[in-house]
């Protein structure tokens, strides 16, 4: 561990610095190998005359024809030499700058890794319980900058995942803990009374029994919620009208009106999942409506807009402040003080309607309406096109077509 820890070679400036040198130990080799080659091509091309400057070229006869061959290898020698000296002392500065500029590599990778050794440590002081901290990277709009400014945004997006995860354990277990405490009390008074009889006992057991069933109905919203947020593992063609209209024959609208409007809206999903989605949409409208007595209503709508199977769901109901409507989404939230009093639901049925949408690649849009009530709209992306028919061969009747008569 000692060995790996220690070892310069596997450090990211050690390499930057060998790349930095190694690039210019390749382009002076270059750059030497071509003034080495221009340098002896110009010598050779160079003409050499022997003659007497006292007197004129067309009077001077050269003497032996020895003196000439002399003086062209001293010539060439001394040119040789020259070449020699040149590629010597270039090959020595070469070296000499190689060095030099491992050094210059090793101090500009370390200025320009700085800033990655700032943002190392900034993160390793971070952790779950920290993670209001960010890195907060100040300098020009370069890549080490738009690094640290999406870490710093997927620590937002941890810290609000780790806030809502923290926030939806807290609310699970105060709504767990209340049938349970409920029960716990009507059994404690039904033993406490010596006097009890079969009637007193029987309601007792119902008490209970009505605790239990609310608790089972929050574990299985649970459980969708959590299987919505999985994801979809097995999708089939199905339509979203039908799913609606199945929804509408057991749903019980009470005293409010609702009026249904369903085209068809094909998508890609999971049937379960979709009908639980529509159930819980169109059950908080009917839900969350004007108290009764009052010409309550609720609208359901479905058909394709822009090549998207839509579900659109409009009810009267209590004013919504417009900046609320994002909270109603919000596992175990619900909006004044009459939903809480009345425990009307565990505050789960949009979040699982959002969930479930999300895990479809679908969008929810809500609004609030001016005179009360919520207009809410899921749309779903468009399924891909269904396969074409395909030819296939029969022995006995040739080519037909599969799955259908020859």
């Amino acid at each position: 561990m000692r060995a790996r820890l220690t070892r310069p070679a596997q450090s990211i400036r050690w390499r930057l610095t060998v790349l930095y040198s190694g690039l210019f130990v390749v382009a002076g080799a270059v750059l030497l190998a071509l003034t080495y080659a221009l340098v002896a091509e110009r010598g050779e091309n160079e003409k050499v005359s022997v003659s007497r400057p006292d007197v004129p070229v067309g009077e001077w006869e050269p003497g032996a024809p020895a003196v000439q061959g002399y003086v062209r290898e001293q010539l060439v020698a001394q040119r040789s030499d020259q070449l020699h000296q040149l590629l010597v002392e270039s090959g020595i500065a070469l070296g000499v700058m190689a060095v030099a500029s491992l050094v210059l590599g090793w101090l500009v990778a370390g200025r320009v890794l700085a800033p990655l050794r700032t943002m190392t440590g900034a993160v390793r002081r971070i952790s779950a319980d920290a993670l209001h901290r960010r890195l907060a990277v100040a300098g020009p709009a370069d890549e080490l900058k738009d690094l640290a400014d999406t870490f710093d945004d997927l620590l937002a997006r941890l810290e609000g995942a780790f806030e809502a995860q923290r926030r939806f354990v807290a609310n699970a277990s105060h709504e767990l803990r209340t049938p349970l405490t409920l029960q716990q009390a009507v059994i404690d008074v039904a033993l406490a009374d010596p006097g009890a009889d079969v009637a007193a006992l029987r309601s007792a057991c119902l008490r209970v029994r009505a605790a239990g069933q609310e608790q089972e109905r929050l574990i299985e919203a649970l459980l969708t919620l959590a299987c919505s947020q999985r994801g979809v593992p097995e999708r089939e063609f199905i339509d979203l009208a039908v799913v609606a209209a199945e929804q509408m024959r057991v749903l019980d609208g009470g005293p409010v009106r609702v009026s249904v409007e369903l085209a068809p809206a094909p998508l890609l999903g999971d049937p379960q999942l979709i009908g639980r989605l529509v159930g819980n949409l169109v059950g908080n409208a009917v839900r969350h409506n004007v108290p009764s007595g009052e010409d309550g209503w609720v609208t359901v709508w479905t058909g394709v807009v822009g090549g998207r199977a839509c579900l659109r769901v409009v009810n009267s109901g209590p004013v919504v402040p417009g900046d609320q409507v994002g909270v109603l989404f919000e596992p175990f939230r619900r909006l004044g003080v009459e939903r809480v009093r009345a425990r009307e639901g565990a505050g789960l049925g949009l979040s699982i309607v959002a969930a479930i949408a999300e895990a479809h690649g679908g969008v929810v849009e809500a609004r609030a309406r001016g005179e009360g009530g919520l207009w809410v709209e899921v749309g779903f992306p468009p399924p891909p096109p269904l396969p074409s028919p395909t030819l296939g061969f029969s022995p006995t009747l040739g080519f037909a077509r599969a799955g259908g008569p020859p």
